[in-house]
């Protein structure tokens, strides 16, 4: 069964994109936990962090260099979060990886 997110990058369901290539879509979170929180995905259906192969990093590292392209289109460069849930142990319930760029006031610890 696809996941929301594959079905957003498929344009079967509605979102509001940020950023979007060939290899990468970038949305806005509909529950946001800070006046910026993105979401950014690759377009490959990879379930979760540990399921990335080393083929898989050069896209890693692209989703990366986003996530500050971003920060900085947002005016959070200067203090921002990015986060992933990997299993359902740590809160992931959207089992197409996926990261969070949170930002746009003070963060407090996570500790």
């Amino acid at each position: 069964m696809a996941t929301i997110f594959a079905k957003i990058i498929k344009g079967e369901l509605p979102s509001e994109k940020v950023f979007e290539n060939e290899r990468i879509l970038a949305i806005k979170d509909i529950h946001p936990v800070a006046p910026v929180h993105l979401l950014i995905m690759p377009k490959k259906e990879i379930p979760d962090l540990q399921s990335i192969t080393a083929a898989d990093l050069p896209l890693i590292s692209e989703i990366m260099a986003v996530a500050q392209q971003l920060a900085k289109q947002f005016h959070i460069e200067d203090g921002y979060r990015l986060l992933t849930n990997n299993g359902s142990n740590a809160g992931q319930i959207i089992f197409h990886l996926h990261f969070h760029l949170i930002g746009g006031r003070r963060l407090g610890s996570i500790a």
